[in-house]
């Protein structure tokens, strides 16, 4: 993955909205509806595939284009969320890595996909 400036896109973000007078519409509650419908539309991209469908969907550019819009609009999303709540990304996102190393120690949870209230029964 490549390096991502995310003061520089969150700056793009707020003045796209800006010139746009969008802030208005931009309340948390509706940021994060528009949100759920945005990743609801990323999960539509894979709601019928199998497994092995949704594996080499990366190798259609057709496929892997409507995947990266989506992607961007979840993105973005995201970011006017984090901005509008004042929220440190960076430290959150540290903080709940550490809080899932926690949920989820190596030797109980590696290799598989059992909810961290399962792995000690």
């Amino acid at each position: 993955m490549k390096n991502i400036d995310l003061i520089k896109v969150n700056a793009l973000i707020e003045e796209f909205i800006a010139q746009r007078d969008w802030d208005q519409f931009h309340s948390l509650k509706n940021l994060v509806m528009a949100l759920s419908v945005e990743s609801s539309e990323l999960l539509e991209i894979f709601q019928w595939l199998t497994e092995e469908e949704s594996r080499s969907l990366k190798d259609d550019p057709v496929k892997k284009q409507r995947l990266e819009e989506e992607v961007a609009d979840v993105f973005v999303y995201l970011m006017r969320i984090v901005s509008k709540a004042d929220i440190n990304l960076e430290e959150v996102v540290l903080r709940k890595i550490s809080a899932n190393a926690e949920k989820y120690p190596v030797e109980l949870s590696r290799g598989k996909a059992t909810k961290y209230k399962d792995l000690l029964k």
